[in-house]
């Protein structure tokens, strides 16, 4: 499941965005964004800087995208955009590892990894970019969707498995490493994750909690 700065025309039946030049604008302004957030990180990114590296006047940006917030929840909405599709190789212990070791190749490479993890610093220190990200994500384990049937359909899972528990079951651990613990993945441990992944899908404890045993959301708790 791969954070790509890749953007192609959106899949999703119904959905319509702009072309042409509108759409050229905004591959700039995204291509701007990712270079700030890497270079930078989500503080030292600034509207000026995008104007700069965009060609597009911070007037625009500001009317557009309303402030650097705005400007990252757009680039991450547009990454989400992608054609990207969960992995087919005939067996969910083999979908799983594919799924690890896309995590284990996006982030084992420092060219690739920095845009995505530049996104996901950006998410710790502004609450609309998180927005975007849980989106992204949200949109990510919907397209794990038939992966989860396949298996069911081959028997391998209950058919309440969840296709966005597997998904987080499976990166879970890796992500941990990445961000927190700092430690090196390699194969072994990509392919450890889909093993757990794997023998938690089938014990039937990957199905999706209820909003009682989650709790509240954030907006629910801000309400309340």
């Amino acid at each position: 499941m791969q954070l790509s700065s890749d953007a192609d025309p959106p899949r999703t039946p119904g959905t319509v965005r702009p072309g042409g030049r509108t759409a050229r604008t905004r591959a700039a302004v995204r291509d701007a964004v990712l270079a700030g957030l890497v270079d930078h990180g989500y503080p030292g990114l600034t509207v000026e800087y995008v104007a700069e590296h965009s060609g597009v006047h911070k007037t625009t940006l500001y009317r557009r995208w309303g402030g650097v917030e705005g400007l990252v929840a757009d680039a991450l909405d547009l990454a989400g955009e992608d054609t990207w599709t969960p992995p087919d190789t005939g067996s969910l212990h083999g979908d799983l590892k594919a799924l690890a070791h896309e995590v284990l190749d996006t982030f084992g490479d420092p060219s690739a990894a920095a845009a995505p993890a530049a996104f996901i610093a950006a998410a710790f220190q502004s609450d609309r970019a998180a927005r975007a990200l849980r989106a992204f994500y949200d949109e990510r384990f919907r397209r794990c969707a038939p992966l989860v049937a396949r298996a069911v359909e081959r028997g391998e899972v209950p058919e309440d498995t969840d296709p966005g528990t597997l998904a987080r079951a499976v990166s879970a651990p890796l992500f941990f490493r990445l961000f927190i613990t700092r430690e090196p993945l390699d194969r072994a441990v990509a392919d450890q994750a889909a093993a757990l992944a794997l023998a938690a899908a089938r014990a039937g404890a990957c199905t999706a909690l209820t909003s009682e045993e989650t709790g509240p959301t954030t907006e629910e708790a801000e309400v309340n």
